[in-house]
């Protein structure tokens, strides 16, 4: 006798709920190894990856292993108490962090704990650190500008708002110099939430950018989260996650700041931490002994950049992450990782540093694969000639170097190489506006600057700009059509002529 499909359906409910009244899944368990930051749990059959645990003495930790007889977790602060046999809780909570305008303006670890001393961080709005990122469908194309204020960037690597620019060199050449600029040059708009997620820096490091970034007005719309050198590998693990879910609660929420700048500073360190972690907790090395999930965990946190379609708001995240290079290799592991993940890097050479070209970008391993679709058209209409002197000016100042007789030509080439060189210095904690910058790239390359010695360059810029904002319109112009038509490329033209002739050579 055959049974009956509903029959079937009644005997395997039954079954379940025999089962599930048997076996009941234990939200308790307890310590079977603690040490160098990890601890081992038996008996969280219910345990969830990422899920927060709750140690003896109110201590966190984050379950990261998921295996046959145990739970491997990191801990999340001081574990000197914890010992053999001590209950553990499971939350049932999977790591988040506290987000929202009430975060604006903090320092703060990465567990959104208050590091200024300004009191604690009144916000209700959490999100998870892990989230998958945006899927194609809801992407929209790059091409609105994020302005760096730095010529040498915004001319020749521009950056798009949701684009993902690799900032790459060795250590001591201006690396977080170019990120903080970046920061205050958002100052005049203030329509870009900045977050600087400082991963190993030392104590002074993140105190003196703290400093100067309140010094220059741009605390008001930046969030420092810190995860210093001092602190265990887990905490480092954790920054650029924390900071990057915090960036999608303003790319993703509600109101008019929804376009932010986030800098990774720096994912060398994150990489070793994660190994640090990998290692103690046994999980498998990979090429050149790096955990052989290395290349995931830079990715699923830099795929979460993005320019969300209009149907979403519009709202979009720019990542700015660096990686340190030694001795300028970057055909090593991380840098390769990050490379292929990003949309272009900003190489920075240590030769060029010591020469005293700053920021120190080698014009030709520097790329941005947005390109001109972030630009302006003003800036574009400079830009490309730019890039034309440039190349041609290393190319036979190598040639030059051998002392051969050089035809009028030649030098002609070499000398305006030289000034555009000169015009693309630029201090530290000066970013320019747009106008400013193709103002001066614009005598730059059309040779207006040919017959001015290069050691007067620098004040030409400084006296010519000065005199283009309160004698002229054509800064103002040029900002607000971001373009340069034929009435102001005359104006420009007669602007440069006329105060070529006050200046004193």
């Amino acid at each position: 006798m055959s049974i009956r499909p509903e029959e079937i359906s009644a005997i395997l409910k039954e079954q379940l709920e025999r089962y599930q009244s048997e076996v009941e899944v234990s939200n308790v368990g307890s310590v079977i190894y603690v040490g160098d930051g990890i601890a081992r749990v038996y008996g969280l059959q219910g345990a969830m990856a990422g899920e927060l645990l709750e140690f003896t003495g109110g201590t966190m930790g984050m379950v990261l292993n998921l295996e046959e007889d145990n739970v491997g977790a990191v801990l999340l602060g001081k574990y000197s108490h914890i010992k053999e046999g001590d209950v553990v809780k499971a939350t049932g909570r999977i790591m988040e962090v506290p987000t929202g305008r009430a975060m604006l303006g903090r320092v703060v670890n990465p567990l959104g704990q208050p590091l200024d001393g300004k009191g604690p961080i009144n916000t209700s709005t959490f999100r998870p650190i892990e989230k998958v990122a945006h899927g194609v469908v809801t992407r929209a194309p790059v091409n609105v500008p994020m302005q760096t204020g730095l010529k040498a960037i915004d001319s020749m690597v521009p950056i798009g708002r949701g684009q993902r620019e690799l900032i790459i060199g060795d250590r001591q050449v201006g690396k977080t110099a170019i990120a903080i600029d970046a920061i205050i040059n958002q100052r005049t708009k203030k329509d870009v939430i900045c977050i600087y997620v400082g991963i190993g820096q030392k104590q002074s490091t993140i105190a003196g950018i703290h400093a100067k970034l309140e010094e220059m007005g741009a605390m008001d719309y930046t969030i420092i989260v810190a995860s210093t050198a001092s602190e265990p590998a887990p905490l480092l693990y954790l920054a650029p996650y924390a900071g990057v879910a915090m960036a999608e609660e303003f790319m993703e929420g509600e109101g008019k700041d929804r376009d932010v700048l986030i800098i990774y500073d720096d994912l060398s360190k994150h990489a070793v931490a994660y190994r640090e972690m990998s290692l103690l907790l046994r999980r498998p090395p990979g090429r050149e002994a790096y955990p052989g999930d290395v290349f995931y965990l830079h990715s699923r946190l830099l795929e979460r950049a993005c320019k969300l379609n209009d149907s979403l708001g519009g709202g979009s995240i720019t990542a700015l992450p660096i990686i340190e290079t030694q001795a300028g290799d970057v055909s090593a592991y991380i840098p390769t990782n990050v490379i292929s993940i990003t949309d272009g890097q900003i190489y920075l050479e240590t030769d060029l540093f010591y020469a005293g070209q700053r920021p120190a970008i080698n014009a030709g391993l520097s790329v941005s694969r947005v390109g001109g679709s972030a630009q302006t058209k003003a800036m574009k209409s400079v830009a490309g000639q730019l890039r034309l002197d440039l190349a041609q000016f290393r190319e036979l100042a190598a040639f030059a170097q051998f002392g051969s007789d050089l035809d009028k030509a030649t030098l002609a080439r070499l000398t305006r190489g030289e000034k555009v060189v000169e015009v693309l210095k630029q201090g530290q904690y000066a970013p320019m506006s747009m106008e400013d910058q193709v103002a001066i790239i614009f005598a730059g390359v059309n040779g207006y600057l040919d017959d001015i010695p290069t050691a007067k360059i620098a004040q030409f810029e400084i006296e010519f700009l000065k005199y283009l904002s309160s004698n002229t319109d054509v800064l103002k112009s040029i900002s607000d059509s971001k373009k340069i038509d034929d009435a102001t490329n005359s104006k420009l033209v007669k602007a440069i002529q006329d105060y070529k002739s006050m200046f004193a050579v």
